[in-house]
């Protein structure tokens, strides 16, 4: 569990802040109070100004007469702010749709997991006695106080979110540095890069590259939709900071890396032309910088917001 505490007055200023076990599946009032007295111990001096506390839950999804044991299918958190208490429920799955991200029909999905949702979003009413009140919709849907509703185009039909916003804000983390680029390379670059093929089980994943004229150096995915790319991306992008922090340049990073893949050649291209080689290879559409640079717009991750309030 996630626990912070603000110091009154001073929002960016802990008074506690850190990760807690929960040491049971089972939530308890012993449970509460040993957690409570873990943060008063360690609580530094200062007025209280807000607490928050928060938890991911999994769970089973499921799917005809099976189903699938979903590690993050939800995350449940507390805030106390004031005289003020709310408990918000997010879901990470589109399980509790008509019709998933890409705006395909689950009718079956939807029958046998939507009516849970809504027992759920019922029981937690029940316990806070306060009715359920459905946050302000995401870019990938529409909570409500019984689930989640898709969004449709003026045809009528289910919208790909999908393919419009969390392709956009995979890609993002490639091409642009976190800290307002202030943070390891840059991770966009104009001109000739130094580049290297990284192999996947089933071809070519993407590429990785360096350019010491521009200090930058990133992971170029060649279907950043595909799990398996998009996470090998992530990796790369870790290792290229690692290497950043050594003080090792664009070029010596992607030599030292590229040691370590299965067929090491490093050769040249203008990023632009990689990344058309990119598009081409995935048979997707090239997101440009421009596209992508809205992560801000659309939240986290695939997360759609269904919280309970108890004020």
């Amino acid at each position: 569990m996630s626990i912070s505490v603000h110091e009154a007055g001073k929002p960016n200023s802990f008074l506690f802040q850190g990760l807690l076990e929960l040491g049971s599946t089972s939530p308890s009032p012993d449970m509460a109070q040993r957690l409570a007295n873990q943060v008063n111990t360690a609580l530094r001096p200062g007025k209280i100004g807000a607490v928050y506390a928060d938890t991911k839950s999994s769970g089973l999804v499921i799917n005809g007469s099976s189903g699938t044991y979903e590690e993050k299918l939800f995350l449940i958190g507390s805030s106390a702010v004031l005289d003020y208490v709310g408990t918000d429920l997010v879901t990470f799955s589109d399980a509790w749709m008509p019709y998933d991200l890409k705006g395909r029909p689950q009718p079956a999905l939807h029958a046998a997991n939507a009516p849970r949702l809504s027992a759920a979003l019922l029981d937690l009413s029940e316990v806070f006695h306060s009715e359920a009140d459905p946050d302000e919709p995401t870019y990938f849907g529409k909570p409500t106080e019984t689930g989640v509703e898709n969004y449709y185009n003026d045809e009528g039909t289910a919208a790909d979110v999908w393919g419009s916003f969390e392709i956009q804000y995979r890609y993002d983390k490639f091409t642009h540095a976190p800290g307002f680029g202030r943070i390891g390379f840059k991770r966009s670059a104009d001109g000739e890069v130094a580049y290297v093929p990284v192999l996947g089980e089933h071809g070519v994943l993407g590429y990785l590259w360096a350019s010491d004229t521009e200090n930058a150096a990133s992971f170029e995915p060649r279907d950043v939709g595909d799990e398996e790319t998009y996470r090998s991306g992530l990796l790369w992008l870790d290792r290229l900071r690692l290497a950043h922090d050594r003080g090792l340049s664009p070029s010596q990073a992607l030599t030292e890396l590229a040691g370590t893949l299965e067929k090491p050649g490093i050769s040249m291209l203008d990023l632009a032309s990689l990344r058309e080689l990119r598009a081409l290879g995935s048979g997707r559409h090239r997101y440009t910088a421009a596209e992508a640079m809205n992560r801000e717009m659309f939240g986290g991750g695939t997360e759609r917001a269904l919280p309970c309030s108890n004020p």
